[in-house]
């Protein structure tokens, strides 16, 4: 820890003292944003620099009237030439229609980074929950009427609805810490996904930016910052579908601009008993500037959801006919849920170099939810339905400061920043009740305060045709639980700090591969009623991993993307949000492989596909009462797309995910799925249509199984096997938009 402190300071100073001969300038794109990780190369000396998120470069050993390339994936290449090294240069990149063949592999740019931009640009998503799909090898699943957060599966994880993988939109933090219904709880359904310009993500514990929950990942997304055009859309399909869109310009002048979505949707579902599920969503979003110094965007949100659900059904009563795979045990169970979001960002350009990132968020959350998992097995009268209720209040603020620096041949980037999270959890609640009306015994109800205060410090030393990252995090968490149910007053308090040292290096020996290695520590926090109750112990456990890859582009038009990783999870206690109880798990190990391509057909058509294989296990479990629940084994994720200049749009998509154990010993099988969709669409002037499909072969598949343990209510005795969630058959629905 001490060596990786000191080389920080080394080479911080090492950049402050010897700049000379230096080009500084800003990439953006013909809107005027700016263009982050567009590569600028010196013809003359070989060496070349990366724009960060500030669209800011700066490069050594130039000369004026040198020529410098400038590339972005998606984006055409350009040379330029250097008027001028007193003043900042502002270098503008046009749109392509070819962003494969405008990738430049280097050493300063992440493998994920242009992957997740060709993704959203050659494959755009229809719902807020395809959004998360982006991930290569990111599996989810709905299991509670679709207005439940999803289940998340990655990298061997069944993460439920958030525990190992951190995801945030435009800084807010989706994740939920000490959930009702389950730690790190990430719903994503206020996001109206045609508000989205850009992602970005990475696997692993490896991102100094990025904290609690960012384990197995995380992944961040971006609204835009403005409108092309105002927008209206209407869907409609199978299952008493519609949906509503509105995209309006309200402000688009060179200094500020502004615009509000909103989005309406309604369905039943393809159950027998109906979902009746609605969901409104309201955003806007207001952005200025002054040219040069600052800028800054005030944005608001607000969702709210409802519905009612069939929830997971017992294998044994489809096969003995009791219901079809679309019944229902008891189709009382449903939620609804809403959040208020308030955001401020401003980003200050600082005289004498570098930039100020600050960010300052608000959130109000609701959540009621009613379940049934194990219908009879504990009242068999009453039935075992439950509810799971909270109202919570986060605020958040964080400052980040970036500056890079050139000595001669080598370029250093500066990260450093800090902030807070501040959650406030009122009527945090698990009730047993009947028919979602009446309240039979109420089992945990109390209050919950948790702080995280964090600080940072990221370093990127490019040399050549290496980069060396060297990166580290603290965090410092403060967990406080009032028990409601208690006869008597008492506020149990406990806290602790976790260090998390990374290190990421690239190797670029020319434009078309690149090598790294990543090593990390991350962390997930526990609830904080197990912090509380385990008196501290084992509160932040840690995650250890590292990983070996590369990035390959053999031809223009074609990219490969390989690793190879481990991940090392430490003791841990986990709240069963359902139970209200603390269940103790040991330390896992998961390593595997993550294969990826690319490819650009001909100048309509690409090509993507993602495989993962995963080798997980519990380290202090007996060979053969090993196995992880519901760890994926394999999983591929493929698709073709087409977006031609006549207009025409279209793509097949498929996503298969292998059978894996439901339980510890491998006794119960999670049977895996093959399911392909497709959709087709065509532009003319301000028109869109297009047709929307699911599932196109209309197989029988199990979206979410689990293996639970329950009781019907004639059956003498309980029954362990597999609960299921049926996926979704032959859907259709049509849609139409007009753009102004």
């Amino acid at each position: 820890m001490k060596q990786i402190i000191f080389s920080c300071v080394f080479l911080i100073c090492l950049c402050l003292s010897t700049q000379a001969q230096v080009c500084k300038g800003f990439i953006r794109n013909d809107q005027g944003q700016p263009l982050d990780g567009a590569t600028i190369s010196h013809a003359k000396s070989g060496l070349h620099a990366h724009a960060n998120l500030q669209g800011a470069f700066i490069l050594g050993k130039v000369s004026v009237g040198d020529s410098l390339f400038i590339s972005h994936v998606g984006y055409q290449s350009s040379w330029v030439r250097v008027t001028s090294l007193i003043e900042s240069q502002i270098y503008t990149l046009s749109y392509s229609t070819q962003p494969l063949a405008d990738v430049i592999i280097s050493a300063g740019v992440s493998a994920s980074h242009i992957i997740a931009y060709i993704d959203l640009k050659t494959n755009p998503v229809n719902s807020s929950q395809e959004l998360l799909r982006k991930v290569p090898g990111l599996f989810i699943g709905q299991h509670a009427g679709g207005g439940k957060a999803e289940q998340i599966f990655l990298r061997g994880f069944d993460i439920d609805h958030g525990t190992d993988i951190a995801i945030s939109v435009d800084g807010i933090p989706v994740n939920m810490v000490s959930h009702a219904h389950g730690q790190g709880y990430a719903d994503m359904h206020f996001v109206i996904p045609e508000t989205i310009s850009k992602m970005d993500f990475d696997k692993g514990p490896y991102k100094a930016t990025q904290g609690n929950f960012a384990t197995a990942g995380y992944v961040s997304f971006h609204t835009k910052e403005k409108l092309d055009s105002s927008l209206v859309a209407l869907e409609a399909g199978r299952f008493n579908t519609f949906r509503s869109l509105g995209m309006f310009q309200l402000l688009n002048e060179t200094n500020q601009h502004a615009y509000v979505a909103t989005e309406y949707v309604y369905s039943n579902g393809p159950f027998e008993s109906p979902q009746h599920f609605n969901r409104l969503n309201l955003f806007g979003k207001y952005g200025f500037q002054q040219p040069g110094r600052s800028k800054g965007f005030l944005s608001a949100s607000h969702f709210t959801s409802q519905w009612d659900a069939s929830g997971q059904i017992p294998q044994r009563a489809v096969d003995a006919g009791l219901i079809s795979r679309f019944g229902a045990i008891d189709d009382t169970e449903g939620g609804r849920t809403s959040r208020t979001n308030l955001n401020l960002q401003w980003e200050k350009r600082l005289d004498k170099g570098g930039s100020l990132q600050t960010n300052a968020y608000w959130t109000n959350y609701d959540f009621e939810l009613y379940s049934n998992f194990t219908f009879f097995l504990r009242d068999s009268v009453n039935g075992d339905q439950i509810k799971q209720e909270e109202s919570r209040q986060i605020f958040g603020l964080s400052t980040v400061y970036s500056n890079r620096y050139a000595t001669g041949r080598a370029t250093v980037s500066l990260q450093a920043g800090t902030g807070i999270r501040y959650d406030q959890t009122r009527g945090s609640s698990l009730a047993e009740t009947r028919n979602r009306k009446d309240i039979l015994n109420q089992r945990m109800l109390g209050d919950i305060t948790e702080t995280n205060i964090f600080g940072f410090v990221d370093l990127a030393f490019q040399w050549r045709r290496w980069e060396i990252a060297p990166a580290i995090r603290v965090d410092q968490l403060r967990f406080a639980y009032q028990d409601q149910l208690l006869p008597f007053y008492r506020n149990d308090m406990q806290q602790k700090a976790i260090v998390s040292p990374k290190l990421q290096i690239r190797y670029a020996p020319n434009a078309s591969v690149q090598y790294f290695l990543k090593l990390g520590r991350g962390f997930h926090s526990n609830d904080t009623r197990v912090v509380v109750e385990q008196a501290g112990r084992q509160i932040l456990p840690a995650a250890m991993g590292a990983d070996l890859g590369l990035a390959w582009k053999p031809m223009s038009r074609l990219l490969f993307n390989a690793a190879i990783w481990y991940l090392h999870l430490q003791q841990e206690f986990v709240y069963v949000g359902d139970e209200g109880i603390v269940e103790p798990s040991g330390r896992t190990a998961r390593k595997g492989l993550d294969l990826g391509v690319r490819y650009q057909i001909g100048p309509s058509v690409f090509l993507q596909a993602d495989y993962t294989f995963t080798h997980a296990r519990a380290l202090d479990e007996p060979k053969g009462n090993d196995y992880i629940p519901l760890a994926p084994l394999n999983t591929l994720a493929a698709s073709l797309n087409l977006k031609h200049h006549s207009g025409w749009t279209g793509s097949v998509r498929c996503r298969y995910l292998g059978d894996r154990p439901a339980n510890e010993d491998n006794s119960l099988i999670a049977k895996g799925y093959f399911v392909t969709d497709a959709n087709i669409g065509y532009n003319w002037r301000q028109w869109t249509c297009g047709i929307i499909t699911e599932n196109i072969f209309n197989v029988d598949w199990n979206e979410t199984q689990f293996a639970t343990t329950s009781r019907l209510r004639n059956e003498p005795t309980e029954v362990t096997e597999i609960h299921f969630t049926p996926g979704v058959p032959f859907n259709i629905r049509a849609t139409i938009g007009f753009r102004f």
